[in-house]
């Protein structure tokens, strides 16, 4: 049974949170990409080439990128893993069309197709993909055990997942500092550059109640994946977890 508490972007709409989620990011996606530089320190590029690199010895030829957004994780593969197909799927409506503009601009759209889509009910037939990704995405979901089991429902035999999540750091004094700025100080970044500060509100609160670490480890051994593994990076402000079907 899924027990894990479910955060929504906006407690008092009655809307589930798949709908919030989707809301959430079309009323972000102007400003996404500048604000993951800006609040991270551009450390995400980093974290996001880290994961990918994870996938080399596989050599996947066609990928699925889950909560794909504008499309960085995609790019970043094609050009790091030379595939014959990048499938980026997201939510958001809003977040591909950034996503749209910026395959364009690097003449990939012959290697990336982005979709709209719902990641706990995937529309691939079974067994189809070399390699699943998600970066800063599986938080995300409505129902996190069903979409993982989505994942590997699509996922070939000996096909490798690779996730990228936020964590929480455990080392004094990193750990209180990281709270008191993704609680305090990312809210009012996030209030004054994209128009909604309870998007940023709800990202320390969803990284609060995620279970990180070892717990989602064997989150992915429950749902179907083997050989995982979870590798803290920048003292565990984010993880990447690997695993095979």
């Amino acid at each position: 049974m899924n027990t894990e508490k479910v955060v929504k972007p906006y407690e008092k709409d009655q809307d589930d949170k798949k709908s919030q989620v989707s809301r959430m990011f079309n009323r972000i996606a102007p400003y996404y990409d500048f604000l993951n530089r800006l609040l991270s320190l551009g450390i995400d590029k980093t974290w996001r080439k880290k994961g990918i690199n994870k996938l080399k010895a596989a050599d996947p030829k066609l990928i699925l990128d889950i909560a794909t957004g504008t499309a960085d994780v995609a790019i970043e593969m094609v050009k790091r893993l030379d595939p014959d197909k990048v499938i980026g799927l997201d939510i958001s409506s809003e977040m591909l069309e950034v996503g749209h503009k910026k395959i364009d601009k690097r003449g990939m759209s012959d290697k990336i197709e982005l979709v709209l889509g719902d990641s706990e009910n995937l529309q691939y037939e079974d067994h189809t993909f070399d390699a699943i990704t998600v970066a800063f995405g599986v938080r995300n979901f409505q129902n996190l055990e069903k979409g993982l089991k989505e994942m590997n429902r699509v996922l070939k035999k000996d096909g490798q997942v690779m996730i990228l999540e936020f964590s929480k750091p455990r080392i004094f004094p990193f750990k209180q500092i990281f709270n008191a700025y993704f609680k305090y100080v990312l809210p009012i970044i996030g209030r004054f550059t994209s128009k909604d500060p309870k998007a940023y509100k709800y990202l320390y609160e969803s990284v609060q109640a995620f279970p990180d670490g070892n717990k989602f480890a064997e989150i992915l051994k429950k749902t179907g994946y083997n050989s995982v593994q979870c590798t803290p990076l920048s003292l565990g402000i984010c993880s990447v977890y690997t695993g095979k079907k």
